[in-house]
């Protein structure tokens, strides 16, 4: 893969990332990681928002949008946010026919890309102390005698 400028290249991360990121059992963090540097493309104008698209599959069978973002010769869509819905014309539907370029890279090398472009993250992490309810309702309950006791016939 030769990437001619650095905003393909980081098109091409964001690409890899997005793709993994589908079939990931965990893809909360290339979701996000993917959105930050969509985001800091936008702010120093590597990338534009094109318009809102029809989300193909909504969630509760209510009609949601996405925006469309064009960086290189990629297109993204990430979440609108309010404004997003006051400023850029809708599109209507996908277009099916079209398909970003396929272009191959590592996950890791997408990854490093990727955070070496928008920088430290401060990283959220939930304490250990806590648990959750799930693990308190699926508990082992265990039936120990306490140590007082010699046999069930102490009780």
């Amino acid at each position: 893969m030769i990437a001619t400028s650095v905003e393909e290249l980081i098109a091409t991360a964001i690409y890899t990332v997005n793709r993994h990121a589908k079939t990931a059992i965990d893809n909360k963090p290339l979701y996000e990681l993917k959105k930050l540097a969509i985001q800091k493309l936008i702010v120093e104008n590597k990338a534009k928002k094109i318009g809102l698209h029809f989300v193909r599959n909504p969630k509760n069978s209510q009609q949601q949008s996405s925006v469309l973002i064009q960086c290189a010769d990629y297109f993204f869509h990430i979440i609108p946010v309010k404004e997003d819905f006051k400023q850029l014309q809708h599109l209507g539907h996908l277009d099916d026919t079209y398909r970003n370029p396929i272009r191959k890279m590592n996950l890791r090398t997408a990854r490093q890309i990727l955070t070496d472009y928008i920088g430290p993250q401060p990283i959220i992490k939930k304490s250990s102390s806590q648990t959750t309810h799930f693990a308190k309702k699926s508990a082992r309950v265990t039936n120990k005698r306490p140590q007082t006791m010699k046999s069930y016939l102490d009780r």
